[in-house]
């Protein structure tokens, strides 16, 4: 049992080691998407999509939803995000997660974006302090239901110790 739990931890991380399949995870988010509409969404041929949905589905990143009707009468089954995403512990996700980022800002108007940079010095302590108010806050944002009325929104957060070159 726990080398079946391995193999399956192993499929789960390497799925989000992908920034397109993490952009796939966030179209979904809010509301199911068909593969053709994944497809259209990122530019791709359904073949590569139906690829990527497939490892996202296998892993349990993606849950089909009920079949509907698409535009030229065919089934079609929807997707969407489980969340499983958010406290998946993936090794070494910081630069899949900014690389998906970038990705996503692609286009983005400069006065669309919103963005804060801070430098603070912090003991050992008072870092993990900021670190769980953030995720708390983070967390509360996660669990609440998405208002009916809101418009998707993405939130990129890092901390990260600054480097420094060697003093001479």
């Amino acid at each position: 049992m726990h080398k079946e739990h391995d193999v399956t931890q192993r499929a789960m991380a390497r799925a989000l080691t992908s920034p397109l399949r993490m952009r796939i995870l966030r179209f979904c988010l809010h509301e199911a998407q068909t593969n053709r509409e994944i497809a259209r969404e990122f530019d791709l041929n359904p073949g590569t999509s139906l690829h990527h949905v497939r490892t996202l589905v296998d892993t349990g990143f993606l849950a089909a939803q009920e079949a509907r009707t698409g535009k030229r009468g065919a089934l079609e089954i929807p997707y969407l995000a489980t969340r499983r995403s958010w406290d998946f512990p993936a090794p070494q996700i910081g630069p899949i997660l900014v690389q998906t980022f970038l990705e996503e800002i692609q286009g983005v108007r400069a006065e669309d974006l919103d963005v804060a940079r801070l430098g603070v010095m912090l003991n050992e302590e008072s870092e993990r302090e900021l670190h769980d108010k953030l995720n708390a806050v983070l967390i509360e944002f996660k669990e609440r239901p998405s208002d009916a009325d809101g418009r998707p929104i993405s939130i990129m957060l890092a901390t990260h110790p600054e480097t420094r070159k060697p003093h001479d």
